[in-house]
């Protein structure tokens, strides 16, 4: 009786142990591939269990029109692989892992426990069982002239055939947990076309910077409840006051905006309304009836609970001056100029990496056949909230599936 040796196991190498490489090599594994998984620190996941400490935002419960709507003019670039992995696909894949969400007050969907660390053992535990090899402190340097992937090890420089090969590498943010744009270079120089990286989610610096009394007084403080306005667009929510500028989710949330206004005019100024629960018509009725015998500060107290840094922000505006209408529209539009971005390395994620004009229809490289590319390497940004998590996963997933895809004969 003849027996049929199986064919050998596909092999593909995954470099880079963020959720979009994590999330490749399951597809890759999980499909009988062999896979190996590089990433240059000590162990995988940092980013991710860094996001997780303030308790992990999975993704976002909106409708999912308009969910997609929050990755900008790159929102068609992502269609096709944000389609197959929605945001209740991705609730359904971490109940696959034994982890249960739930949607917050915000809309935003987080696990039960609100931790990252039980999900990525879950994930690394799955990831094991399916064959998954991983080899930590392997940096990425590029290719030999032979094609063979060139890694820096502690033991020095080591050599890795060539094989269909996915790079998940990150952005330029957060250096230290290993993302750290270094691949830009070795793309460039394989004739990939990339859009400069550059600090998304992120905080500025105000022109001027701020008195001494606030930022020794109030650095630090959240600012809420609060209307950011800027270019036309308004949303409530809250800031940060940090030693030269502003930070935190409602920032964040018009940082590209603002780092573009930057970018073309040397400026951004926004309106902070520092009472959104009051119309201005009534702030103007009540402060024209005078402050009597209280001084400004009292009067606010009073009037509309104002205390602390809010009246602190409009006094470094206006100064002493308690002219009705001046503070009214302050009160309700107060200017903020901002000249700069924080630096690239203190941002939640990054904007630009590799065009998406230079993939084909499966994330493999034109200029590298061989090569895929998934996660915030690619040229898409979004607001925190869960947007970012949810492509880096589906660009994971669609770039291994490009893999498969491409491994069929015809």
């Amino acid at each position: 009786m003849e027996t049929s040796t199986p064919p050998p196991a596909q092999h593909a190498v995954v470099i880079g142990g963020g959720p979009a490489g994590l999330m490749a090599a399951d597809v890759l594994s999980a499909a009988g591939w062999a896979v190996d998984l590089y990433d240059a620190m000590p162990s995988v996941g940092r980013k991710f269990l860094l996001a997780g400490r303030g308790g992990l935002n999975l993704t976002h419960s909106e409708p999912y029109e308009r969910f997609v709507t929050r990755f900008g003019a790159r929102a068609p670039a992502l269609q096709a692989a944000l389609d197959a992995f929605t945001p209740d696909d991705l609730r359904d894949w971490a109940a696959g892992l034994g982890v249960d969400t739930f949607v917050g007050s915000s809309g935003r969907v987080f696990p039960a426990d609100l931790k990252a660390a039980p999900l990525l053992r879950a994930w690394l535990r799955r990831l094991h069982a399916q064959g998954v090899h991983f080899h930590s402190r392997h940096r990425w340097l590029g290719w030999g002239n032979d094609g063979a992937l060139r890694f820096a090890t502690p033991a020095g420089e080591a050599r890795v055939p060539a094989a269909p090969t996915l790079l998940a590498l990150g952005g330029a943010s957060w250096a230290r947990l290993g993302s750290d744009g270094a691949w830009v270079p070795v793309l460039q120089a394989a004739g990939a076309a990339l859009a400069p990286l550059q600090p998304s989610n992120c905080g500025f610096a105000v022109q001027g910077g701020w008195s001494a009394f606030l930022r020794e007084r109030f650095a630090g403080q959240p600012v809420k409840p609060v209307s950011l306005t800027f270019e036309g667009r308004t949303q409530q929510g809250e800031f940060v006051l940090t030693d030269d500028g502003v930070e935190g989710s409602l920032v964040y949330a018009f940082s590209a905006a603002l780092r573009d206004a930057i970018a073309r005019d040397g400026q951004a100024t926004l309106h902070l309304d520092l009472l959104p629960q009051h119309p201005l018509d009534k702030v103007r009725e009540i402060l024209h009836r005078g402050l009597g015998a209280k001084s400004l500060a009292s009067f606010l107290k009073s009037q509309f609970k104002l205390s602390g840094l809010k009246p602190a922000l409009l006094h470094e505006v206006l100064g002493a001056s308690k002219d009705p209408a001046a503070l009214a529209a302050t009160l309700k539009a107060l200017p903020l100029t901002l000249v700069a971005t924080r630096p690239i390395d203190e941002a939640i994620s990054t904007a630009g990496g590799v065009r998406f004009e230079s993939l084909d229809g499966g994330y493999q490289l034109r200029a590298k056949p061989g090569v895929w590319v998934a996660g915030e390497m690619l040229d898409w940004e979004a607001p925190t909230g869960g947007y970012l998590l949810t492509a880096c996963l589906a660009t994971g997933r669609a770039a291994a599936q490009g893999i498969l895809s491409a491994a069929v004969p015809g």
